[in-house]
Formats: C-alpha cells, structure tokens, sequence
C-alpha cells in the first residue's frame, strides 16, 4: 500500500499529519492506489429565508437575550461590510427582524423600542462562513503501529455543538461546504429554520463529488459522467444548495457535475488535486478552496492527466515559485477573467505550524478530552522539528500572498476556517482566526471584515438579504465589546449575535456545548 495523496481533513500516520504544511495537509494516511465557462448561474437562495420566521421553540429561547419586536442598539459603533470607515455613536433600530434605521446620536429611538445602551461597543454583520462543515476531525484511528488500516479515516459529525459554536462565535450563515452525512446536514438546516434548535442560516453542500482513491470510506466515488449528473440531480432535489468536488475527481467528470449543478441553478466549489486550477476554470467551477499554494498542481513536473501528485510532490512544485512570477501571475490573471472566486481557510493551515500558538483556554475548554489530546500531540510533535516549523511558517505566507494578490487584482476571495485538519481549528472560534490572519496577510481590518460577510453574502446571491448593515436587510448583527476596525482581535469579543431581530447570548451558547467538540 503506498502513501495517500491527499486530505484537508487530516487523515494521516501520526508522524506524516506534523511534516511541513502542504504535506501535513495533503496527508499522508494508507489508501488505495489511486468545457468552457458557463453562463451565468442564478444561485438557488436557501439561506436567509424571505419570510417571516416562526417563533423561538424552547431550546432557541434558552439561549435569548432579547426578543422584542423593536430594538435600538444605542450609542453604538456601526461598521456596515462595506469596507467604508465605521460610523460613531449611532442608534440601529431593529423591527420585526429587519434593520429598520441607523439614527444619529441625537435623534431618539422610537418610544416603545427596547433600548440597548451599547457605549464602547461595535456593531457589524454577521459572517457568512464558506468553508464551514459540521463536523469535525476528533481524533485518527491507528493502529499499533501508528498507521491507519482499512476502510480508512471516519469523520465525526458534530451537528449539536458546531450550530451553536458557530452562532455564538458570530457567523449568522455559512456554506457546510463538504457533507460526510448530507441528510444529517439537511434535517438539521429544518430545525434551525423551524427555530427547534440555535444555529445560523445553513447553505447546505450535497456529498462531496470524489473520484477513485479516496481515504475516506464517508464519500461518494463517481468515476462516471453519468454518475456525477445523476448524484448531483438527486441531491438537489433533496434540498442541497451547493456542491464541492473533492481531490481525486478526474476533469471530464468534473465537468460533467458542474455541468449538472448549473441546469439546477447551483454553484459548485473544490478542493481539487488530480484537476489543476485552471483545467477547473476552464470547465465553468465557480470556487476554489483553500488557495493554490495547497491544492493547485498544474506546477508539478510531469503531473500526469486525472491524477493526484503526491504531497511532497506538490510541496516541492510551490515550495520556490513566487507569487510575482510570471506563471503565478498569469494564473491570477486566468482566475479573475473566469470570475471563479477562492476561499481563504488560513486557520486550517496554521494549526499545523509548530512555532504558532496553543490554542486559547476557551478553546480548549470547548473540547473533548479525546479531541483535545489528539491535536495538542500533534502540536508536541511537530514541536520537535524546527526546519520543517520553518518551512510551514514560509508556505503559510506564501498562500497569505498569494491572496492578497488575488484580491488587488480584483478577484473575489471569500473566508472560512475549515474545522478540520489536526483537529486545532474549531467552529466558530476558526471563523474569528480568518479574519485576524487576513489582516496578517496584509488586508486592513475593514477589507478583511468585508470579506467576511459581504463577499460572501454576494457570492450566495443574498446580497440583498444579510452581508452589510442597511436599512430593509436581516437583522443578522454581532455585537463586539471593542473596535475591530482598529484592533482586529476584538472580534473575539463576542458579546451577543442578532439572527434575524432575535439577541443571542454568546457566552451562554458557548457554555452549553463545553467539553463536547468532537464527540457531538
């Protein structure tokens, strides 16, 4: 059996998942050997929901700070997801679930309105996550050996505690991106909308479309034309609104599901590897995940058609190559012209980087006793190694580069923590990281902030709906003790999230589910 190609979600021997950052993340676990553009898509829009939602069940209402059909968030700092400079001491007016105003200091609330005296605090839209997944790599299964035997690496799902970490954390929305367990994903997004449970707006992504040679005994393996249309036509019409293709997918059935997912009016995304980046946008995907410095192998020497390199393999290909070079820039040039964006997942990435720091106290609180050995023995050993540390950190800020580049040539980049990896990235908690890693890529707090929301908002087609603070919009709000806009950490200084008009109280939602990632 010989070394596996590839996985973001860390399936790997135990020494493997700590080598350098591209190959810890393209993995090393046992596995079997392994059109043009589209026109434009209409998105199908199923977050947000347009009307008016039902009323909070009890398990929503344990969770309420405030409920009031009329709400004034006084004296408050508002940044809108714009990218313009945050408007001071202002009043937002929140009616029957909507912005209804943004008042200036002097003008008074209406006088039957709830006021909040929100002095020192900022107010923003709620993230739209768009690597997000509700479920979660807790722990590998070795053997005595340290190896991984048959059928593979399982995934856990944890659809009680990532809803409510992902909520509390601030994100009002977010793309599953990838389901292990699409019906589970689906029953879940009911309850949410059926106000039965906590849990931000779900754009449900169908199983992932992979080809031969998957790790994952989980997914779907569609070495067909035929079988990629016929999989994506049944889930949607059950209820999927996305799809993601995966790393062993080969181009003509690629092509074939996107294909397909675009007469259903459904936008398609990938974590590729056998298809390059531009083969991809040459056959009409819309997204890319994770940044090239990770998952594009068209730089590969003698990478053979329809197959996945190995991960020292693609290491190698962008371990020397910069983001100013000639073919870098050409394929941004490519990625822009297509209009495919990329999603930034920089937390993922980090959490592999020995020299980086220990997860937070309140993170390691959220998680299993299990979960939380598993990643701090991954940490312990990647510590032991100070050249391969060296050369995680260096292609963390290549792919830190690379989008910021992407972005000031006018591509549309969009952010999520994938909570997967080494099990160091967690919902919610991954989604604040981005955007503080953005800024460390060299975007301004306010660019990162728009990235965050309203990029994503109009990448689903809900622009119109939620991703920036305007009167008539959802009243989907995060509520900060502090100013983001100048210190970018602040965002983890989560105090309440409006969803829809409804106040939730952060530090009760997180209370709820500690000691439980990865087992729930």
């Amino acid at each position: 059996m010989q070394i596996s190609r590839s996985i973001v979600h860390g399936a790997t021997r135990a020494p493997l998942i700590l080598s350098a950052l591209a190959s810890a993340f393209l993995a090393a676990a046992q596995a079997a050997p392994a059109t043009t553009q589209a026109a434009a898509v209409t998105p199908v829009a199923a977050v947000a929901p347009a009307g008016t939602p039902p009323a909070p069940g009890p398990e929503v209402r344990k969770f309420l700070k405030y409920d009031a059909p009329l709400i004034a968030l006084a004296h408050v700092r508002v940044i809108d997801g714009t990218g313009a400079a945050p408007l001071e001491d202002r009043t937002v007016i929140l009616r029957d679930g909507r912005i209804d105003s943004i008042l200036a200091a002097n003008v008074a609330p209406p006088k039957d309105a709830q006021v909040i005296d929100l002095k020192g605090r900022t107010v923003m839209p709620g993230l739209v996550g768009m690597h997000n997944h509700l479920m979660y790599t807790a722990s590998l299964n070795q053997d005595e050996e340290g190896k991984l035997p048959p059928p593979g690496f399982f995934v856990t799902e944890i659809a009680f505690t990532a809803p409510r970490l992902y909520l509390a954390s601030g994100v009002t929305t977010m793309r599953t991106t990838g389901s292990i367990e699409p019906y589970n994903d689906l029953n879940i997004r009911r309850a949410i909308d059926a106000m039965q449970i906590p849990g931000p707006h779900l754009d449900v992504t169908g199983p992932y479309l992979e080809g031969k040679g998957t790790v994952f005994p989980q997914m779907a393996v569609l070495e067909e034309q035929a079988h990629a249309r016929k999989t994506v036509a049944f889930w949607a019409t059950e209820g999927a609104t996305s799809f993601k293709a995966y790393m062993n997918i080969s181009a003509p059935v690629l092509g074939a599901a996107i294909d397909e997912a675009h007469k259903h009016g459904i936008k398609i995304t990938g974590h590729l590897c056998a298809v390059s980046y531009r083969e991809a946008a040459a056959l009409g995907i819309d997204n890319l995940e994770h940044g090239p410095v990770f998952t594009d192998t068209e730089f590969v020497a003698n990478k053979q058609p329809n197959r996945c390199p190995t991960g020292a393999e693609m290491q190698a290909s962008w371990e020397k190559r910069e983001i100013g070079s000639p073919e870098v820039q050409e394929l941004i040039r490519d990625l822009v012209q297509k209009k495919v964006a990329v999603t930034s997942t920089l937390p993922v990435f980090e959490a592999f980087v020995a020299t980086r720091p220990l997860l937070s106290k309140k993170q390691m609180e959220m998680m299993s006793p299990e979960s939380l050995r598993s990643h701090l023995a991954a940490k312990a050993t990647a510590a032991g190694n100070s050249e391969r540390a060296a050369k995680q950190e260096a292609m963390l800020k290549k792919e830190m580069a690379f989008e910021l580049a992407f972005v000031r040539a006018g591509g549309t980049l969009l952010a999520g923590p994938d909570p997967t990896g080494n099990g160091g990235t967690l919902p919610g908690f991954g989604d604040q990281r981005e955007l503080e890693l953005l800024v460390e890529a060299g975007f301004t707090p306010l660019e990162a902030i728009r990235i965050a929301t309203y990029n994503g908002a109009r990448f689903l087609g809900l622009q119109d709906r939620i991703g920036t603070i305007e009167p008539g919009k959802h009243a989907d709000l995060i509520v900060i003790d502090g100013d983001p806009s100048q210190r970018i950490k602040d965002i983890e200084n989560v105090e309440t999230v409006f969803k829809d008009g409804l106040g939730y109280d952060s530090a009760k939602l997180r209370a709820s589910v500690r000691g439980m990632v990865g087992i729930r």
